[in-house]
């Protein structure tokens, strides 16, 4: 069952997280509840009483501090921003993110906004991330080191309209060359 996230699942949301963390960010309770009172979309898929996979996503304007938000909020006028899709390893490649990125578009369509923007590792590589998104039509805008350079994540965008560029002045061409 795709439904709303609850301040009763974030134990299990957490979890997944946790399992997760190598290609995420970390996350404890206060910064998930924080999170999720400003998220514009925060869903689970609950199976026989277990949450098998999570989104959460955030609109323009929100007050996430978020330092890829951030990047996507400079140059984007009207966005989702998915900060995290995460599918329990037991039920991978059987449709879980795929659902939730259908959700995430409906929100998007009927609140007329063009692009999902996400990212993902590109190192160290997280080569199920780059098919998942790749099967969806989403193109790189640009790259960011983090940690030190230590971790690079390829900036995402998925333009619903099917437009070729992402904004006035901002074509996936120029992206590279785009402040960080």
């Amino acid at each position: 069952m795709l439904r709303d996230a609850t301040p009763a699942d974030f134990p299990a949301i957490l979890a997944l997280n946790e399992a997760f963390v190598a290609v995420l960010s970390p996350l404890d309770a206060a910064r998930l509840a924080q999170l999720h009172a400003q998220a514009a979309l925060h869903r689970v898929i609950e199976h026989d009483g277990r949450i098998e996979a999570f989104l959460l996503a955030f609109r323009e304007g929100a007050d996430y501090d978020g330092a890829n938000y951030q990047w996507f909020a400079q140059r984007l006028a009207r966005f989702l921003y998915v900060d995290r899709i995460v599918v329990a390893g037991t039920v991978q490649a059987r449709g879980a993110g795929s659902r939730l990125y259908r959700d995430a578009c409906a929100l998007a369509s009927g609140d007329a906004v063009t692009f999902i923007a996400c990212e993902f590792d590109i190192e160290p590589p997280n080569p199920a991330s780059r098919r998942f998104h790749a099967r969806w039509g989403f193109r790189e805008v640009g790259q960011r080191q983090l940690d030190g350079g230590n971790k690079t994540v390829s900036m995402q965008v998925l333009d619903l309209a099917g437009a070729p560029g992402v904004m006035p002045g901002f074509s996936i061409a120029s992206a590279d060359s785009a402040p960080s």
